[in-house]
Formats: structure tokens, C-alpha cells, sequence
């Protein structure tokens, strides 16, 4: 197999779409720090002025609302986003609807025009990584934007076909058997959509949706909240979107970035839920002098692997987050790509059975074998910092002037 020459790595790696949810998170901790200054102050004045005696010291005030808010909810927000297994799973949600009939759109969104999609027949569903793109058009019009950019395959992999060519084969094509059974009652609607696409028979115009920190998708239900919350208030989640189809089926999404675009750009190499991965430019990506934990995170090679994925892999490969990947040697490369196809396979596997996956390190405070688990906050400079648990014992951190043998 041909190997690609990686290109030089970008001075943020992180993706667009994470740094848009680094920019929001940032901006809003330090809007919190503002406020926190200003009580800070203000109560401080009224003591110096002795016109609030009775008013709790100012420090203590601070000191819990800065480790409770400042600290507590970021984390919590960058621990959750949706990784390529959530995506696939989202997708075998939409895939039945694959077919019909837009006949009634409503959300808050003000991302797209409604209008756009109302009438619409929903004509294919493809994920890549992170991203769920849905095709819409109508039968009546003739192809066009056929020289539309696309990078990777001719045709985008359809989710089903998730066999990597070196390894696995047998456990992956348990999740194909297993999404051909969830999305299988559709699959003539779908072949008949995919041919007038191929054809040239449909204008299609593609909506493309990235989950963010905490967006999911329902099909023919709403999410309903779990908690009251601080005014006491049982008010349940408003969709981003809703998408009402000729059958009585409906959609619903939430908490989700959506925007148009011409096509799926497609880079099955570097998705690792993909039947073409590229294991040598994943492997070739990982030798560079960046720690491990910044590059498993960089979509352009692990396309769809998350922060919990990255936790959990390092833990079970005994690997430290901060190592210098040009420290190790090629089995234990090896083996970190073995363990993140593995568990990310494992993953959606469980989605599809409904199982939760047991998690060994993530949000741990104690490790399987009774040891002290340390957490801090890693990412390359400038870039999105992500919440890290690793263990001291487990994954000891190599000095830098020791590298690994082969």
C-alpha cells in the first residue's frame, strides 16, 4: 500500500468546528471572570465602607463560584461531545426516513432557512467523522453541480460497509450485520434514491450537521428533561429542528450546528470507521515530535475519534498523554492504532446492541488496578485544551532522552 506524504502539521490542529466550541467556551469563561471581578470588588468596597458587615467574606464567595462554574462546567462540556460511534448511531436514526417527504419543518434554528428544506424529498444520508450530511431534492428537477469538489472515494462509503483491510474483519463485520438490521426495512428506498442520485435524474443540495458538545438526534419523539432546573422549572430541550415526513415520522435535532454545502467532502482515509483508513498515514502521523494526545485528537487522521476515545485508548496501550510520539517504537505505534480500531469498532457496536460502554480511565478517580488517577487539561497552544485522565503507574511518562526501541 501506498503511504501519503503527511503534510506539515497546521500551528492549531484542532478542528474548524472545535474551535468554534473553543471560542464560545473561552469567551464565555472570561465573561464569568468579569463578573466574578466585579462582585469581587463591589463586595470588597462595602466592607472597606462597612456597609455590608453581615455579607459572607468575598474571598469564599469567589473561591466557589469560580471552582464550581469556571472549572466543573467546562470540563463537564468538553468531556461530552459526540465521537464517530454517536454520529453512526444518529445515522442509523435517519437513514429509515431516507425516501420520503418533507411535509412540515419548525426548530428555533436561524442556521438555514426552513423554507429550504420544507417540500423537499429526502434522498440520502451519508456520516464522515464527526459529520452527519443529509441529501435533499426533488425528482422533478435535472442534475447539476456535477463538478462539484469531492476529495477521497467516487461514491461516499455507506456506513454498513465498516470492514478495515488489515485486521479486525470479524468484529467489524459484526456492526455491518448488526446497522444492516436497524436500517435494512428501508434499504429499497434507499437503493432507488442513491440510482436517481447516481443517474443524474435529482438536483440534490446536501445539509450538513456537526453535534458539538452535547447535540443528539430523536426520531418520532422529543427529548424530555431529566431535572428541574434552578428556577424549579421542568421545561424540556427545544429542537434545533424538526423535519415532519410523508409517513408521520419526524426528526428532531438537538443542540447542532447545521449548514449547506454542495457535497460530502469525503476523506475515508482518515476515518476510522471506514473501510478505506489509512493505517500507515495514521501511523506515520503518530511518529511526529507532538505528544500522542494532540495528534489522536487531529481530525485530518483520526477522523471521528474524541476525547474519551483518546483517554481510553492511551490507558489500554500504557502509554502517557504528554509522550512525544517520536519516543516510541513502531510495535507501540502499532499497537495504539490497534486499540483505537478496536474500540472504537467495540463502541459502536455496543451503541447498536444498546449496551453502555464500560470506561476504564475516563472521568475515573481510581484505575482497575487501584491506583491514584491524575487529570489535567491538554492541547496545543492556542488550541482546544481537553479534559485528560491518565494513571502515573500505568502510563509512565518516558524521559525524553530515552526513546523506544523497535
Amino acid at each position: 500500500m501506498i503511504q501519503r506524504r503527511i503534510p506539515p502539521p497546521a500551528t492549531d490542529p484542532t478542528p474548524i468546528s472545535d474551535q468554534k466550541d473553543f471560542k464560545i467556551a473561552k469567551a464565555w469563561c472570561t465573561s464569568l471572570q468579569n463578573g466574578i471581578a466585579i462582585i469581587r470588588d463591589d463586595v470588597s468596597h462595602g466592607y472597606h465602607h462597612g456597609q455590608s458587615q453581615q455579607t459572607p467574606k468575598p474571598s469564599l464567595i469567589v473561591a466557589f463560584i469560580y471552582h464550581t462554574l469556571l472549572c466543573m462546567i467546562p470540563a463537564a462540556i468538553f468531556a461530552k461531545m459526540p465521537e464517530g460511534p454517536s454520529v453512526k448511531k444518529f445515522y442509523t436514526l435517519a437513514f429509515p426516513f431516507v425516501g420520503r417527504f418533507v411535509v412540515k419543518v419548525a426548530g428555533s434554528t436561524k442556521q438555514i432557512n426552513l423554507k429550504d428544506v420544507n417540500g423537499c424529498k429526502f434522498q440520502d444520508c451519508q456520516v464522515h467523522g464527526k459529520n452527519l450530511f443529509l441529501a435533499f431534492g426533488s425528482d422533478l428537477q435535472s442534475a447539476a453541480n456535477d463538478d462539484l469538489p469531492r476529495e477521497g472515494l467516487e461514491a461516499g462509503p455507506s456506513p454498513e460497509d465498516t470492514v478495515h483491510p488489515q485486521g479486525n474483519s470479524v468484529m467489524l463485520k459484526d456492526n455491518e450485520q448488526e446497522m444492516s438490521k436497524t436500517v435494512g426495512r428501508n434499504q429499497t428506498n434507499k437503493n432507488k434514491a442513491s440510482n436517481e442520485l447516481a443517474r443524474g435524474r435529482t438536483t440534490c443540495k446536501w445539509l450538513r450537521f456537526h453535534f458539538g458538545m452535547y447535540g443528539s438526534i430523536r426520531a418520532n419523539e422529543f427529548a424530555r428533561t431529566k431535572q428541574a432546573n434552578k428556577r424549579g422549572d421542568w421545561k424540556d430541550p427545544a429542537p434545533r429542528l424538526v423535519l415532519n415526513f410523508d409517513d408521520g415520522g419526524f426528526l428532531a435535532f438537538y443542540n447542532c450546528r447545521m449548514d449547506w454545502c454542495s457535497r460530502p467532502v469525503i476523506k475515508p482515509a482518515s476515518d476510522i470507521l471506514s473501510a478505506g483508513f489509512h493505517r500507515g498515514q495514521a501511523l506515520e502521523a503518530l511518529r511526529n515530535s507532538r505528544p500522542v494526545c494532540f495528534t489522536l485528537l487531529d481530525q485530518r487522521y483520526f477522523s471521528g475519534l474524541g476525547n474519551i476515545i483518546k483517554n481510553e485508548i492511551l490507558f489500554l496501550a500504557g502509554i502517557h498523554p504528554l509522550t512525544p510520539g517520536s519516543l516510541l517504537g513502531p510495535k507501540t505505534l502499532e499497537t495504539i492504532v490497534d486499540h483505537a480500531i478496536r474500540f472504537t469498532s467495540d463502541w459502536l457496536h455496543n451503541k447498536l446492541q444498546g449496551i453502555r460502554m464500560h470506561h476504564q480511565i475516563y472521568l475515573k478517580d481510581i484505575c482497575p488496578l487501584g491506583h491514584l488517577v491524575m487529570k489535567d487539561n491538554f492541547g496545543p497552544p492556542g488550541g482546544l485544551q481537553r479534559p485528560t485522565w491518565w494513571c502515573p503507574e500505568c502510563q509512565p511518562q518516558i524521559p525524553i532522552n530515552q526513546v523506544e526501541s523497535a
